[in-house]
């Protein structure tokens, strides 16, 4: 695709990002995320995630806790899990890696835990607790309008690297619709996108 034909996607893209953002933000309780800001002042201030603040996002994510790799992160000592979150944590913190690289590093780290060698919604709420203004959360319903967009993102080995990249390429390519917007602001707008289908 030449670069016309890639700005024409672009503006395809943010026509149904801005609104679908709007709508998130005029739908969802301002209190919903008090727990994400929580945790991830707790990670500011530790450099790491331990069992609660793992418990919290898997709440906050809305998943279920009734899983075996929950027992098993459980039944392991929190300083083996704190060792592992920082290095997560410091891999998506640094600054010298671009954003998909410090998410590729990150999720590397984050893979040694139960439970999160496959699947990158909890692993991303993880790292996104870790750099809120640099990560975002993925989950199936920002799958769901990737592939409604035409943008192309697949379930392949190092899924959640190349989802920071395409919200990068988008932050860059926005046309100044987007001015200020986070990858978190991305995510929650494909999150909605997804959910709410055009």
């Amino acid at each position: 695709m030449d670069s016309e034909g890639s700005a024409l996607v672009y503006q395809s893209v943010w026509n149904v990002l801005i609104p679908a953002r709007a709508a998130y933000l005029g739908s969802v309780s301002p209190h919903y995320d008090e727990i994400f800001w929580e945790v991830a002042q707790r990670v500011e201030h530790t450099g790491s995630l331990g069992k609660a603040e793992i418990a919290a996002l898997v709440v906050w994510k809305r998943l279920s806790a009734q899983t075996r790799w929950v027992t098993a992160l459980m039944s392991m000592p929190e300083s083996e899990i704190r060792a592992i979150t920082e290095q997560a944590v410091a891999s998506v913190k640094d600054p010298e890696a671009s954003r998909g690289d410090a998410a590729r590093a990150g999720r590397s780290a984050i893979s040694e835990l139960p439970g999160f060698v496959k699947g990158d919604a909890l692993a991303s709420a993880i790292l996104t607790s870790a750099a809120p203004t640099r990560m975002a959360v993925y989950d199936r319903r920002v799958q769901q309008a990737i592939d409604s967009l035409g943008l192309t993102l697949t379930d392949r080995p190092g899924r959640y690297g190349r989802y920071m990249d395409l919200l990068d390429t988008l932050l860059k390519d926005d046309g100044g619709a987007a001015d200020g917007w986070t990858a978190r602001d991305v995510d929650t707008a494909l999150y909605w996108a997804g959910q709410n289908p055009q």
